[in-house]
C-alpha cells in the first residue's frame, strides 16, 4: 500500500527536489479567454513550431491557469499577464517552459492521489474501529491482518514482474492498469465494510480475510502503475520531478477529508453506519480517480525493466549498509510501535467520552503541523538532519509521558498537550525518509556499487512491515487487556445500547495508544546515538560519487567511521 499511511503515512517521500527547463524564454502570441470553455477552445487552437515545441496562449485569470494542449497532449509553455495565475502555475508545476504534460492533464493524475488515499485512510484508521463493531475477537482479527500484511509486502515484486511481462493492445504499460483498479478498489472498499451482522463470527472472519485480500491485491494494482506513470507521461526531468512532489499535497487533502469527514459522519451527532460512510468515500474516490483514466496519455518511451529485488537481497543489502541498519532499525520501533491511529475512535470514545474528541484535536493541530513542517528546511540549515530528527523524537518522548500521567479523561490537557506534540511529530514526518538517499550515497562510497534501486525498495518493504505491525498489534495488546466483543453499527449505536468496557479494558487500550508508542521513539532514539552520518559527510560522498573529487579527498573531510 501507499505509505505513507503513509504519514505516513505516513506514504511518501520528502525533500524532493524541483528542476527547472532549460530552454530559453519565447514570446507567446494568442488570444487572452475569457471563460474556461474559451480558454479550452483557444487550447485546441494551437500551433506547433518547427522546433516541436507548443505556442501556448497567455491567461489572466484563475480559471484560465491551467496549460492549454494542442490535442496530442503537448502542453505549452504559456506567459502570464496576472502575477497570481504565474504563482499558481510554478506552485502546480502547469504551463512550464519544456513541459510535455498539459495543465488539466497534470490536475487529473493529482486528484487521482486523491481519491487513492480517500480510500487508504478510510481503511487505515476507521477498518480496526469497524472489525471491533462487529463483535469479533480483536486478537483474531489481528492475525488476519497480519497474515494480509504478510501478502502485502511481497506483492509489490510479484505484480511488478507482471506489469513487465503483460502486454496491452493499446501498448500502454500503466493506463489500462489504473483504468481496472478505478472500479475494483472502491468495490473492494465498499465490500469489506458490508459485512452481515448476522453471521456467525468465523463467518465474518472468513468475509474480512477475503476482502482484505481483495483490496490489498487491487490496491497494489493501482499503486505500483500510478508511481510508475509519470515516468510515460513525460520525459522532462524537472516535470517529472514537479509532479511527484505536488502530487503528495493532493494526497495529503485526501487524507485530511476523509479523517474529518469520516469522524463526523460516524459520530453520534450524525450516526452513520461504517457502510454508507464507504460507500460515500468510494464514490469520491471514484470521482476524482477517474478524471486521469480518461485523460492520461503515455507519450514517452516505458524505461526498461528493472532487475527484481528480492527479499533476501534486500537483507543482504541492509547489513552490508550499517548506518541504512541503524537507521531502518529505530524506524521499525518508531513506526512499528505507533499505535494510536487505528485505535484513536475508541481511546476517545471510552477515555474521554466522546469519540469527536479526535477530531478536535485533529482540527487545533493543524496550523502548528503546517508550521513546523515549513520550518524544516530552515532549522536544517542551522542543525543537521540527524541531530534534530532526534531532538524532535526526544521531545516526543518527554511530551507523551506528561500526556500518558496527566491527560488521561482530560480533554483539555490531552488537547493542548497534543498541540505541542504536533511540533515534533510534524518535523519527524518530514524528516523520516529523508534519510535513506543518504544511505544509499554512503553505500555507494563504501563499496562502489550503485543501489539505489534496492534502497528505495528496502524503503517500501520496511514501510509495509512496520504497517504490519501496527495494524496486528494493537488489536492483540487490547484483546490481552480484556477487552470485551461489541456489535454495533455506529457510535450512535454503541451508546444507545451503553456497551461500556471494563476498566482493566480502557486502561490498556490507553497504554496501547499512549505507553507503547512512548516506548517505541525512545528506543529509536537510543539505537539513533549509532548513527553517525552527517549532512556534510554526505555532501562530499556524492561529490566523490559523481567524481567530482576523488575518494581520498573526500576521505580528509569525512568525520563518520565508515
Amino acid at each position: 500500500m501507499a505509505d505513507e499511511k503513509d504519514f505516513s503515512s505516513l506514504d511518501g517521500t520528502y525533500g524532493t527536489g524541483v528542476g527547472t527547463g532549460a530552454d530559453a524564454p519565447r514570446d507567446i502570441g494568442a488570444p487572452v479567454g475569457d471563460s474556461f470553455d474559451e480558454f479550452l477552445a483557444q487550447s485546441d487552437a494551437v500551433s506547433m513550431s518547427e522546433s516541436g515545441e507548443v505556442s501556448a496562449p497567455a491567461s489572466d485569470s484563475f480559471e484560465e491557469f491551467l496549460s492549454s494542449s494542442d490535442g496530442t497532449g503537448e502542453a505549452v509553455a504559456a506567459k502570464p499577464d496576472n502575477k497570481l495565475v504565474a504563482l499558481l502555475k510554478s506552485v502546480f508545476g502547469v504551463g512550464q517552459k519544456g513541459d510535455r504534460v498539459s495543465g488539466g492533464e497534470k490536475f487529473s493524475y493529482y486528484f487521482y492521489f486523491t481519491g487513492q488515499n480517500v480510500i487508504y485512510c478510510l481503511v487505515a484508521t476507521y477498518l480496526s474501529a469497524y472489525l471491533l463493531m462487529q463483535g469479533i475477537d480483536p486478537e483474531k482479527i489481528a492475525l488476519v491482518m497480519l497474515l494480509v500484511k504478510i501478502w502485502d509486502g511481497v506483492n509489490d515484486a510479484i505484480f511488478g514482474a507482471i506489469i513487465d511481462k503483460i502486454k496491452f493492445k493499446s501498448g500502454n504499460k500503466f493506463m489500462p492498469w489504473l483504468k481496472m483498479s478505478v472500479v475494483l478498489i472502491p468495490l473492494s472498499v465498499i465490500f469489506m465494510f458490508a459485512m452481515p451482522a448476522d453471521i456467525p463470527e468465523i463467518g465474518k472472519l472468513v468475509w474480512f480475510a477475503i476482502a482484505y485480500l481483495l483490496h490489498d491485491t487491487f490496491y497494489t494494482m493501482c499503486d505500483a502503475p500510478l508511481y510508475g506513470s509519470v515516468t510515460v507521461l513525460t520525459d522532462n526531468f524537472a516535470e517529472r520531478e514537479k509532479m511527484m512532489s505536488v502530487k503528495g499535497i493532493f494526497g495529503t487533502a485526501g487524507s485530511g477529508l476523509t479523517g474529518l469527514l469520516a469522524t463526523v459522519l460516524i459520530s453520534r451527532a450524525v450516526g452513520l453506519s461504517y457502510f454508507v460512510v464507504a460507500v460515500i468515500a468510494a464514490v469520491i474516490a471514484f470521482a476524482t480517480m477517474l478524471p486521469f483514466c480518461i485523460k492520461g496519455r503515455e507519450r514517452a518511451p516505458a524505461p526498461p525493466p528493472e532487475k527484481p529485488f528480492t527479499v533476501g537481497g534486500m537483507l543482504k543489502y541492509l547489513f552490508s549498509n550499517k548506518y541504512l541498519l541503524i537507521f531502518y532499525l529505530a524506524f521499525l520501533f518508531s513506526s512499528g510501535l505507533s499505535l494510536l491511529g487505528p485505535l484513536q475512535l475508541f481511546m476517545s470514545y471510552y477515555v474521554f467520552g466522546s469519540e469527536l474528541v479526535t477530531l478536535y484535536v485533529g482540527v487545533i493541530t493543524t496550523v502548528p503541523f503546517v508550521l513546523a513542517a515549513l520550518s524544516v528546511p530552515y532549522l536544517l540549515k542551522k542543525i543537521s538532519k540527524i541531530t534534530l530528527y532526534k531532538i524532535a523524537l526526544i521531545t516526543t518522548v518527554t511530551i507523551c509521558l506528561l500526556m500518558f500521567f496527566f491527560a488521561k479523561g482530560n480533554v483539555a490537557a490531552y488537547i493542548v498537550l497534543s498541540v505541542f506534540n504536533a511540533f515534533p511529530t510534524a518535523i519527524t514526518g518530514v524528516l523520516l525518509f529523508m534519510f535513506t538517499p543518504d544511505c544509499a550515497e554512503y553505500g555507494r562510497f563504501k563499496t562502489g556499487i550503485e543501489a539505489k534501486g534496492i534502497t528505495f525498495s528496502l524503503q517500501t518493504f520496511m514501510a509495509k512491515v512496520t504497517g504490519a505491525i501496527q495494524s496486528s498489534l494493537g488489536l492483540a495488546l487490547i484483546g490481552l487487556f480484556g477487552w470485551q466483543s461489541v456489535q454495533a453499527d455506529s457510535f450512535a449505536d454503541l451508546a444507545a445500547q451503553n456497551i461500556t468496557q471494563s476498566t482493566e479494558a480502557v486502561n490498556g487500550l490507553w497504554i496501547t495508544c499512549i505507553l507503547v508508542p512512548l516506548i517505541g521513539n525512545f528506543v529509536a532514539f537510543c539505537i539513533l546515538q549509532f548513527y553517525r552520518l552527517k549532512d556534510k559527510d554526505v555532501a562530499l560522498m556524492m561529490r566523490a560519487n559523481t567524481g567530482e573529487i576523488s575518494k581520498e579527498e573526500a576521505m580528509k573531510g569525512i568525520k563518520c567511521r565508515l
